[in-house]
């Protein structure tokens, strides 16, 4: 009884044990035959071929046309601020008033060395005309001395007067002739006088010009249309020539923007020009585009101005000037932008979206999606951006499917189920 007990426990457990090896085997049948997981889902889009216009960007800095800077010509204290920083001014306008009672008697006192300088000009030409009169007046008793001296010689030779008047004749004639050599000399005197009196009134209408001219630097007047920024000194400041500028007046219509372009970038620009005529002409005809800080484009298109005279050697770049139309008076000096320009056109270009191009170790690769929806991974290069698109010198045909949506699931000879690229 014992023995066949224990057989029939055997017998039980052989049997569960192979029904649990019939189920796990049946359970390996049903998963060795389920279905495959479906391609994976990507967005793709066609190499566009076109002709396109080649940006180029540069980062640009505003500043006015012309900065002028408002400095103290005399030395003084600020009694007056004229305008309210930030606003409209015009040539001429006054800015600031420097206190002008030290220079208005200064004028006073070199119109009054003036007076008495023309004064003493007229003293002299009165000395003048007074020696002149003592010159004729010599030079007549001179004559009237000569001629006594004339008659008085042959007459003592014939003994018919006294040698004692002909010596008092010839006596009277030397002492004419002294007076008139006296007087001579009063006319050069007062002559010299005039001369010096002349060179003194010269001299005092320089000093009364320069005190005129200074007295007018007491008003500091903006010297161009513009807008004047704030005021570095204020109400009751000492200001002088060294004060530095007190404030800047800036034109900001039109607006300049600055921006360098590398040396590269120059030379492959000029030398699509045959003459440098040709070059003035595509450069006046060359439209700008301003970029703003906020991502926004200005609506009204710049011109090329001018290019530095020389390139910088220690950045190897050249600095570029534009000009901006500025009505509104909204661009400000020291804001910053990006100018855009269309250098040249890139015929039959084609064009990719720039999520398209993935980059592997400085290798740029697109995903094409064959026409059986299978990935090929090719390397390729690329030129120039335009817009949100990158232009392929290399790599796909025209037509071909990209994968723009999804590179970075992809791998070479995966299946996929490609769906049109919809931008977002």
């Amino acid at each position: 009884m014992l023995n066949q007990s224990i057989s029939l426990r055997v017998c039980g457990s052989v049997l569960i044990i192979a029904g649990l090896a019939g189920v796990n085997a049946s359970c390996t049948r049903a998963s060795s035959g389920a279905a495959p997981p479906p391609p994976l889902g990507v967005e793709v889009v066609a190499v566009e071929q076109r002709d396109v216009p080649v940006y180029q960007e540069w980062i640009g800095t505003l500043d006015g046309l012309v900065n002028a800077d408002i400095k103290a010509e005399v030395s003084g204290y600020l009694i007056q601020q004229a305008y309210t920083e930030g606003t409209y001014v015009t040539k001429g306008q006054l800015l600031f008033q420097i206190d002008p009672r030290p220079f208005e008697a200064a004028l006073g006192q070199s119109q009054g060395v003036l007076a008495q300088s023309q004064g003493q000009v007229e003293q002299a030409r009165a000395q003048l005309a007074e020696a002149e009169a003592q010159v004729s007046v010599a030079e007549a008793n001179q004559r009237r001395t000569q001629l006594d001296v004339d008659r008085y010689t042959p007459l003592a030779k014939q003994q018919a007067i006294t040698q004692q008047d002909l010596d008092n004749a010839t006596q009277n004639n030397m002492a004419a002739k002294a007076q008139i050599q006296a007087a001579t000399a009063q006319v050069e005197t007062a002559r010299a006088q005039i001369t010096a009196g002349l060179a003194a009134v010269e001299s005092a209408k320089a000093a009364v010009e320069t005190a005129r001219i200074n007295l007018g630097f007491t008003k500091l007047t903006s010297p161009i249309d513009g807008i004047p920024g704030i005021a570095q000194l204020q109400v009751g400041a000492l200001v002088s020539p060294s004060s530095g500028a007190i404030t800047t007046v800036s034109t900001v219509n039109p607006i300049k923007v600055y921006f360098t372009a590398s040396e590269q970038e120059y030379l492959q620009y000029t030398r699509r020009f045959a003459t440098p005529e040709q070059l003035q002409a595509n450069n006046q005809q060359l439209q700008l585009e301003l970029i703003l800080a906020d991502g926004t484009t200005y609506p009204s298109k710049g011109k090329f101005y001018f290019a530095d005279r020389q390139v910088d050697l220690r950045t190897g770049a050249i600095r570029l000037a534009g000009l901006f139309p500025n009505p509104g008076n909204t661009l400000r000096p020291g804001q910053y932008g990006r100018v855009r320009a269309t250098t040249r056109m890139h015929p039959g270009a084609l064009l990719v979206p720039q999520r398209a191009v993935s980059d592997l170790q400085g290798q740029r690769q697109v995903a094409v999606v064959d026409p059986n929806n299978t990935v090929q991974i090719r390397p390729v290069t690329v030129g120039e951006t335009v817009g949100p698109l990158w232009i392929i010198n290399t790599g796909v045909k025209p037509g071909e499917r990209v994968v723009a949506e999804g590179t970075q699931k992809v791998r070479q000879g995966l299946q996929v189920n490609p769906k049109p690229f919809q931008a977002k």
